[in-house]
């Protein structure tokens, strides 16, 4: 029974996202609340129970509460890139470095680095214009050019921490932030050159796009390289948190716990913390010290944070699905079922988010279920590599976007693409990215 209890709910979250068209962050706490009824929870605490709203005021806060700083402090960080010119001075270097020849090589690693502190349709916004210009100066196809850019966007957006869901999946499984990141890195960069560079030459060869007219006379123009900001130092500014949270990581291996050395390792590189210094250099890296005011760096960080209210709703009402599955039994239950069938959580975790990624559209709401989900596994089924299986449920959350995806029509008409060219170019890819991340994540899973 709460088996059909844990399924049903799955099904009636996807009809009332696509079908009734609710909002995602309504959907998931009526489907939370439904769960709970039909598991037999009380409403209200009890002595012996936890009651369906403290568990969804308990899972939405206890996600958000660490979640929230993270999302705000890295808007803020990719904000001040994008205003300063730091993501458009990494391109222009990376391009002079490959060639034109080798540009739709330069796009991909631009993307891969630009993607780190942003979100994929800031980053994808902030970049767009640059690869409209090198299209028209170059003559190469706006496909050749703009999958590579796409993909490496897509792939920090759904693998890398401090990305908002898969931030929230390390929370959820309890997972060291520093070794996701490590492992995300050895993952993700093979699955973005896969889908990004061989697989955008291939098809840029068999659909030739020039720059959409209106859209490419309205967003390239020929900036100041001199206005804008040195490369090492904008690279540096993007893997500050980065390095911070890398430390925490080697200190947990490497130093005796309880020393001095090893605390302070472990505060710098607590993802708020680490954030926050990178956040407040970045203020002075890109802002004071190249003449940006007090007052425009206010409304650059007060203007960027309403966009992400919407996403961390979404990621917390997720939350909230997750608590109740967890308090109903329904989470141990199905850890027992999995056990018993000898079934890799890592390809559970994939399987689930993929499944909810092709019926919703939302990586977000797909890897956060998925997540709910498949945690109490992991927690029961020896030797499961919980770093992987964030990255699992984050490479099967990207699977087959189609019509049901905002991000599809946001490159089919910055593209000036049909659908059906849309299909074979951004859904391709996004599929070429699940798979061949899997692939990549099961075979770390031999040695790590």
């Amino acid at each position: 029974m709460l088996l059909f209890i844990v399924l049903a709910a799955i099904v009636v979250l996807l009809l009332l996202i696509t079908v009734v068209k609710l909002n995602p962050f309504v959907a998931l706490i009526v489907t939370a609340i439904g769960t709970g009824l039909a598991a037999g929870m009380p409403l209200f605490t009890t002595e012996d129970h936890t009651g369906i709203i403290d568990s969804i005021k308990t899972g939405m806060g206890n996600t958000l509460g660490f979640l929230a700083v993270v999302l705000a402090l890295g808007t803020m960080l990719g904000k001040m890139m994008a205003e300063s010119g730091g993501a458009e001075r990494i391109a222009r270097t990376l391009i002079r470095l490959f060639g034109e020849k080798n540009v739709h090589w330069a796009m991909m690693f631009v993307a891969f680095l630009v993607g780190i502190p942003v979100f994929f349709q800031v980053g994808f916004v902030l970049l767009i214009p640059l690869v409209f210009t090198i299209a028209r100066q170059t003559g190469v196809s706006l496909v050749k050019i703009g999958v590579p850019l796409v993909a490496g966007l897509s792939v920090v957006h759904g693998l890398v921490p401090p990305h908002p869901a898969a931030m929230a999946a390390v929370g959820i499984f309890d997972a060291d932030v520093g070794r996701t990141i490590l492992y995300a890195l050895i993952v993700g960069l093979p699955t973005a050159i896969l889908a990004g560079p061989l697989y955008g030459k291939w098809i840029g060869n068999r659909i030739h796009k020039s720059v959409p007219k209106e859209m490419g006379d309205q967003l390239t123009e020929n900036g100041d390289t001199n206005k804008l900001p040195g490369f090492f130092n904008t690279l540096f500014t993007i893997l500050v948190p980065v390095f911070l949270m890398l430390i925490a990581s080697i200190a947990d291996l490497a130093l005796e716990k309880g020393t001095i050395l090893f605390q302070a390792c472990k505060f710098v590189g607590d993802p708020i913390v680490a954030l926050l210094i990178a956040t407040i250099y970045s203020f002075f890296s890109l802002g004071f010290f190249r003449g940006m005011s007090r007052d425009r760096i206010l409304k650059f960080t007060n203007d960027c944070l309403a966009p992400t209210a919407t996403i961390l709703l979404v990621i917390g009402a997720g939350g909230a699905f997750n608590r109740v599955l967890l308090d109903s039994g329904i989470g141990d239950y199905i850890a027992e079922i999995a056990t018993a069938s000898h079934l890799s959580p890592i390809l559970l975790g994939w399987g689930i988010a993929a499944m909810i990624r092709v019926a919703t559209g939302s990586a977000t709401v797909s890897m956060m279920t998925a997540a709910g989900i498949v945690a109490p596994i992991a927690a029961i089924v020896p030797g499961v590599n919980v770093e992987l299986l964030v990255l699992a449920t984050g490479a099967g959350s990207l699977i087959l976007s189609h019509v049901n995806d905002s991000g599809f029509w946001l490159i089919k008409e910055y593209f000036g693409m049909t659908v059906k060219e849309t299909l074979m170019t951004w859904t391709a890819l996004e599929t070429i990215i699940s798979v061949a991340a899997l692939a990549f994540i099961l075979t770390l899973d031999l040695f790590v």
